[in-house]
């Protein structure tokens, strides 16, 4: 009884463990020339040709997040049209109708499908021939389990608007993510 309750516990944990997404940065870069000193205001941008709605809900909690750290910042999407190109310079004028000193871009790099293959203690049974006595028992095995899930790859880039030079960029990995809306929190506090 025993074993099969801590059993039962070691699964419930693993199981847990392995349905919470998490963000690491995988590698990051700053400009070592850079003096300007830190941002006031940030103008965030999240691209996204596909999902218009993901993309203002990442620049939405982008820059609730950086106010919370006492960064000022807006979301791109309430200074540029969502649907469609942009004529040359859209850009660029939004960005210093909003007296922004700093841009930053997320965007997606790519999706990565992983599969996991791990051993898993289960109960099972058995079959036994101990001289004249055959008979059942149970006892434990170890079954291959198999988890499919995906790695989100983005990178985040930091402009400084005065020199339009890059200072400071990020690679990221968001491991089985549920949904931009539940992710973008632990994204946006992992970047800060």
């Amino acid at each position: 009884h025993k074993r099969i309750t801590l059993a039962n516990q070691i699964l419930a944990t693993f199981l847990l463990l392995a349905g919470c997404a998490s963000t690491t940065l995988q590698s990051q870069w700053r400009d070592p020339g850079y003096t300007g000193g830190p941002f006031r205001k940030i103008f965030v941008i999240g691209l996204s040709a596909r999902d218009v709605t993901a993309r203002r809900i990442f620049e939405d909690v982008m820059v609730a997040k950086l106010g919370a750290a006492g960064v000022q910042a807006v979301p791109e999407w309430q200074h540029l049209p969502s649907d469609g190109p942009l004529p040359e310079g859209a850009v660029s004028a939004a960005v210093d109708g909003t007296g922004a000193d700093a841009v930053l871009i997320a965007r997606l790099v790519g999706i990565d499908t992983r599969i996991s293959v791990s051993p898993v203690a289960v109960p099972g049974p058995g079959f036994g021939w101990y001289g004249p006595y055959a008979g059942w028992y149970s006892g434990w095995y170890a079954a291959p389990q198999v988890t499919q899930y995906d790695v989100v790859i983005v990178e985040t880039s930091l402009f400084d608007t005065k020199t339009k030079r890059l200072v400071w960029s990020a690679t990221s990995q968001t491991v089985d993510p549920v949904s931009v809306q539940k992710e973008a929190p632990a994204f946006a506090d992992t970047i800060i």
